[in-house]
């Protein structure tokens, strides 16, 4: 290759891209420039800074040496050399070997520096600065704990320079330019968050009251009543390290802004479709999810519940625990919904019934039908019955005082017990159930009656009251 052919030398290319001694300013190693790309050469480029010019070798833009800027384009870095008034440049100091020049600066300006991990020592990590000894303890590695730092072995990474002791010590941090690359990061995103906006994150802690996400440098909190339709504790639903898709429900700008986000607003709403899920008037599966004095919560599919009130238990004073169990599954049947409330009104199935089933109102109960049922309360006007294989509200009933058929004076409580079972005729089906003992008597009676009035015509039977005795 000719002379004329020979790339020319950093010098030739100072010289001819119009370099000139420092006029303006004075620059330091070390220090952060940024400036416009004026000429891009065989060895290198070269970018404006404030009336001078500083020059980027290619190996210091790019591992290969392949340089893919342009003139025009802005570049940033670090003043790594200023020899004769010449101004070299890097995108990041270390890694070309660095002088205590360069050290000092570094930590005064906490300009990022390259290093490579040469060994895994107790506490930390011995880093190479090009030729430079350095030390990053273990909790400086990163921004979470690190419990094994085998994994950055002979990796080349960013550190900051945050301590030197004497003439050989220096202490690193690659915690320090992370936490610095999060804050930026989390700038950006404020500036751009919006109220709805769909995000993906990392699970980064899960509590009793709802999960952590790192949503790229800002930390959101998806509260327990978010992260699911159902009543699935935090832990049954994401884990930590977990990566999801969430949406933004509340951001509160103020010293430490909290953003609000939901898992659940992404997954389709069960009550969208509870009429096919629970079929109103049908016998449906469910399991109890939660007791209270008012009844029991039983779930019928995933984010939807439907109440079983102790007055369809059958309880009386009791409370639904008496009878049912967290967990347990049952066979109830879909009385009401109410979609907009988003409640169900649930009733126990009849016995034998099966899941689908279509189960009648009321049980298919008719007035002048006689029935078996069981005492349940006493009250001072009466005692509350349950029909036999009508359970439920539809199925209890009140016998008045003056129906029970007993004499004057006797005490209710000890002539029919809770339990005791007894023979009552349906006398109001309406909105209230309402059965007579005294009534299947008067029946008997009148029976008697009709058949001595039938027979007193023909043979000779006797008196009523002879009749009614044999009855008796």
């Amino acid at each position: 290759m000719s002379d004329q052919q020979k790339s020319p030398s950093f010098a030739d290319m100072f010289e001819a891209s119009g370099g000139t001694a420092p006029t303006r300013r004075r620059y330091r190693v070390g220090e952060a420039v940024k400036g416009q790309v004026v000429l891009v050469g065989a060895e290198g480029v070269f970018i404006e800074l404030e009336g001078q010019q500083g020059f980027f070798p290619k190996l210091a833009l790019s591992p290969t040496g392949k340089v893919e800027v342009a003139v025009g384009d802005t570049l940033d870095g670090f003043v790594t050399k200023i020899e004769n008034g010449a101004i070299e440049l890097g995108r990041r100091l270390g890694g070309m070997g660095m002088s205590r020049e360069q050290l000092e600066t570094a930590l005064a300006e906490k300009a990022p520096v390259e290093g490579k991990v040469t060994g895994v020592v107790k506490g930390g990590l011995t880093v190479d600065l090009g030729g430079t000894r350095a030390f990053c303890p273990m909790g400086m590695i990163d921004t979470r704990r690190v419990m094994d730092a085998t994994p950055y072995l002979l990796q080349t990474l960013q550190f900051q320079i945050v301590e030197l002791r004497g003439d050989r010590d220096v202490i690193v941090s690659r915690r320090a330019i992370l936490e610095t690359e999060q804050a930026e990061q989390r700038e950006a995103l404020l500036q751009t968050l919006q109220l709805g906006a769909r995000l993906r994150g990392q699970v980064t802690k899960v509590l009793d009251f709802g999960a952590f996400v790192d949503l790229g440098g800002v930390e959101g909190l998806i509260p327990t009543r978010e992260l699911t339709h159902d009543r699935r504790r935090p832990e049954q639903v994401v884990s930590t390290g977990d990566y999801v898709e969430v949406r933004v429900l509340d951001i509160t700008r103020g010293e430490k802004t909290k953003i609000t986000l939901s898992l659940k607003a992404l997954a389709a709403d069960p009550w969208d479709s509870v009429e096919e899920l629970a079929p109103r008037g049908r016998v449906v599966s469910g399991k109890v999810v939660k007791l209270m004095d008012f009844g029991a919560f039983v779930q019928i599919a995933p984010g939807i519940e439907g109440l079983l009130h102790v007055s369809e238990l059958g309880a009386g004073n009791r409370h639904p625990n008496a009878m049912l169990s967290v967990g347990e599954v049952v066979l109830v049947v879909v009385k009401n919904i109410d979609r907009e409330r988003q409640r169900i009104g649930l009733a126990p199935a009849p016995k034998g019934a099966s899941v689908g089933e279509a189960v009648e109102g009321g049980g298919g109960l008719t007035v002048g039908s006689i029935v078996k049922c069981t005492v349940e309360a006493h009250e001072r006007f009466g005692v509350f019955v349950q029909v036999e294989n009508i359970p439920g509200r539809a199925g209890r009933g009140l016998i008045r005082e003056r129906e029970l058929g007993l004499a004057q004076g006797v005490d209710t409580k000890r002539a029919m017990p809770i339990g005791t079972e007894i023979s009552a005729k349906i006398v109001n089906a309406g909105d209230k159930l309402e059965l007579s003992v005294k009534a299947i008597k008067e029946d008997e009676e009148r029976a008697v009656f009709e058949s001595y009035a039938k027979g007193s015509k023909g043979a000779k039977m006797g008196t009523l009251g002879d009749l009614l005795k044999g009855k008796g």
